[in-house]
């Protein structure tokens, strides 16, 4: 009977994979009108609250989507999911404003065929998100006009993921992720032009742009450790992601209000679901950790991603430039032995994120610096509640920019059975 149920549970999972209309979603900020919006370094919950910490380390009890080598540590099947809320206080230094949004953060599978040495992996995550809701007035030149611009943005690019990783060596595991990228990017800018007087002249207009992906990338994954004293290990891991021209369709035409978004609609077609592709660069990632089994684990990490070789669809470069990722992160369990307390055989993590972010603006980088800190606790004998928070702030309310507070919640759990793929030696 638990066996029927175990694939049941399986059938369920894939059939949400193929056919849910619910896709991964962050909640992301002013500055992703620009470029392919915020990427995602960070991970699952529990790299969050690690300041992403997941290249050279992983845990047998979540799946790790950061470095696909890592799956070799969980020997047990896991089922993973999370949502994500966030919060966001922008400034100008003169005028602020709150927003918030969030929804499905990532569903993961892992599936160790052969525990300890193969272990598969699939799911839904979030490769870049875009949301961003901006009011510009400006004055018509040489008339005492108004003008008005409504600018927003939704969607992002999605990915759809097998990975595989296999102990190549005493200490040493190999991995790879296979992505199917989807997913679709609305842009629009409704412009209203009012008189000294308040009243609106003229008729009003809306540019709406429509960016839809589809298209495959990979990364590949190392990892090696050894051992310094009893039960005492460094991890040493290493990622590489290649993205390269990612194939699309366009969607462009500016109309009234309303009436953009039509193709059938009077305006000016601009783009007819035009095929091209946008150029993403490649991300490369190394880490250090050290662990002490079963207690405590203290890692350093870094990324890199040079978006001044991103193209847009129309092959025009923008004022991008390189993103680096620095990520420090710890994580201790207090009695992992414990059978009174939960909460002693819980892990806690901290983290420090710093994100050098590929936008420049009025010769200011936008930098992103953040507080990570969270928590697994278990709700039985195998699974966890994950938790994860990120306190930080984004920008600069000087050169005419935006500052960005922010706070991240990620909140979800880990169903782990340990007899899916062990033979029974009693019946």
């Amino acid at each position: 009977m638990l066996s029927k149920f175990k694939w049941q549970l399986l059938g369920v999972c894939c059939t949400l994979f193929l056919f849910s209309e619910a896709k991964a979603q962050l909640s992301a900020s002013t500055y992703s009108a620009l470029g392919v919006g915020e990427f995602n370094y960070s991970g699952l919950t529990q790299n969050q609250a690690m300041g992403g910490l997941g290249i050279s380390f992983g845990t047998g009890w979540s799946a790790n989507v950061v470095n696909p080598a890592l799956q070799t540590r969980n020997t047990i099947f896991n089922f993973q999911t999370a949502l994500n809320y966030k919060r966001i206080n922008a400034s100008n230094g003169d005028q602020t404003s709150e927003v918030d949004g969030g929804g499905l953060s990532y569903i993961a599978l892992s599936l160790p065929f052969k525990p300890g040495k193969f272990t598969a992996g699939l799911g839904l995550n979030q490769i870049s998100s875009v949301n961003y809701d901006l009011q510009i007035s400006s004055l018509v030149n040489n008339e005492e006009f108004n003008a008005i611009n409504d600018i927003t943005g939704d969607g992002g690019i999605s990915e759809a993921y097998f990975s595989s990783g296999f102990l190549l060596a005493k200490n040493l595991s190999l991995g790879v992720h296979a992505s199917y990228l989807f997913g679709s990017t609305i842009r629009t800018n409704q412009l209203s032009i009012f008189n000294e007087n308040g009243a609106q002249v003229g008729a009003t207009s809306e540019y709406y742009e429509r960016l839809t992906v589809s298209d495959l990338a990979y990364k590949f994954g190392a990892h090696y450790n050894f051992e310094v004293g009893n039960e005492n290990k460094f991890h040493l891991g290493a990622i590489y992601q290649h993205f390269g021209d990612v194939n699309g369709k366009a969607f462009a035409k500016l109309a009234a209000i309303g009436q953009a978004s039509d193709p059938d609609s009077d305006g000016d077609l601009i783009a007819n679901d035009e095929k091209g592709s946008i150029y993403i660069p490649d991300r490369y990632g190394f880490g250090i950790s050290y662990e002490k089994a079963n207690k405590y684990v203290v890692g350093l990490e870094g990324q890199y991603q040079d978006f001044g070789d991103f193209r847009d669809f129309l092959g025009d470069p923008l004022r991008l430039n390189e993103t680096v990722k620095i990520g420090l992160g710890f994580q201790i369990v207090p009695d992992y032995l414990s059978v009174d307390s939960n909460f002693k055989r819980a892990t806690y993590r901290f983290g420090l994120e710093f994100i050098k972010t590929p936008y420049y603006l009025n010769q200011t980088n936008i930098n992103d610096l953040g507080i990570n800190f969270g928590t697994s606790i278990p709700v039985n004998q195998l699974s966890l509640m994950n938790l994860a928070v990120k306190v930080g702030q984004r920008g600069t309310t000087s050169a005419g920019l935006i500052r960005e507070n922010y706070v991240n919640f990620t909140f979800g759990f880990s169903l782990n059975d340990n007899s899916w793929f062990y033979k029974r030696v009693f019946q």
